[in-house]
């Protein structure tokens, strides 16, 4: 898969990706928590029933419990899908454009959640899609909709126009010298948050950190992308002027930094998940800067899902257990460096 990440990518020495997000609801039906299997699959013939003929491009309909486990978490991994989605199997289902850039998840938390994905930094491409599919539903199915509050969603933050919208980053330099905490706090004040890999609850790998909004209530569809837009840059500024002063000031540090973890990732036997991502963010950040060619950007960015555990045994095509794919994702970093050195 991974389909989405094929194309131009704005920003792509720091951004990895954008991604919307609207939560939406179906009146006279009870929240996806609170229904029973019957009715979730009454809700979910309901949709599919009326979408169909305003879904103009090709889309994929799957069944979260028609699905392996592994393939499940390869959804995930790949960002697809919600870690959610796979917590309420019985009950949800998802249809996916051919591009993957677009997926519509049904009975997840909401009765439906439409997702834009795009590599880069596409705020306003990614906002334009998401809002046409959204209105293409809105002309079919009920939403459940208040003249005072907006969209009616399952938990109360998500309120107003349901909105998420999040950048993935790639902020090794803020971190590695302690200024990743101011950068929170002042994102905390603007009613922004960071979060890790996954979203809520995730650890930042690699110094990956998604900056979303918190609120939806209060602030128009526009007003939060433009704000979000508006700070990003801020931040991606800061990155780069602190690479800046790194490469000018401590370049041997830098350069030490690239070459140790190309060389672990050469000769290693067994790797764990998180060690290979740092390693492939001390890589891409080499790229960044000219220590390698910059070809490793969009390499080291498929790489951080590939190696990620259901991804690893997708790649081999059987089931592992953790130190089989510990020795499984060491072979794949050979091989990646192998193919670098030509």
């Amino acid at each position: 898969m991974t389909k989405w990440l094929d194309g131009p990518a704005e920003e792509e020495d720091i951004v990895i990706s954008t991604r919307i997000r609207v939560a939406r609801n179906i009146i006279r039906y009870r929240f996806p928590s609170y229904l029973s299997i019957p009715e979730s699959e009454e809700l979910t013939d309901y949709i599919l029933d009326n979408v169909k003929d305003v879904l103009k491009e090709n889309y994929k309909f799957v069944r979260i419990r028609d699905l392996s486990s592994r393939q499940r978490l390869t959804c995930v991994e790949e960002h697809i899908i919600s870690p959610s989605m796979i917590q309420n199997g019985d009950k949800s289902s998802f249809l996916l454009r051919d591009d993957e850039r677009a997926t519509i998840m049904i009975n997840e938390e909401d009765h439906i959640r439409i997702q834009t994905l795009f590599p880069g930094l596409n705020l306003e491409e990614a906002w334009e899609l998401c809002s046409y599919i959204d209105d293409e539903l809105e002309g079919k199915l009920d939403y459940a909709y208040d003249e005072k509050w907006g969209y009616l969603t399952s938990c109360p933050t998500n309120v107003g126009t349901g909105l998420r919208a999040s950048v993935m980053l790639h902020l090794p330099c803020i971190s590695i010298t302690g200024n990743m905490d101011s950068v929170i706090e002042g994102l905390r004040k603007m009613g922004l948050t960071a979060r890790g890999l996954y979203g809520e609850g995730s650890e930042a790998l690699g110094y990956l950190y998604q900056i979303s909004n918190q609120t939806t209530l209060g602030e128009s569809e526009e007003e939060i992308i433009d704000k979000l837009n508006k700070v990003i840059y801020q931040i991606v500024g800061r990155e780069r002027s602190i690479r800046k002063y790194l490469f000018e000031n401590k370049r041997l540090y830098l350069e030490d930094k690239v070459f140790r973890s190309l060389g672990t990732l050469k000769y290693s036997r067994i790797m764990n998940s998180k060690e290979s991502m740092n390693h492939l963010s001390n890589i891409r950040l080499g790229g960044s800067l000219g220590i390698l060619d910059e070809s490793v950007l969009d390499s080291t960015t498929r790489l951080m899902i590939e190696v990620q555990p259901a991804s690893i045994q997708n790649r081999f095509n059987r089931d592992m257990e953790d130190k089989e794919r510990d020795i499984g994702r060491a072979q794949i970093m050979r091989d990646f460096i192998q193919s670098l050195e030509g």
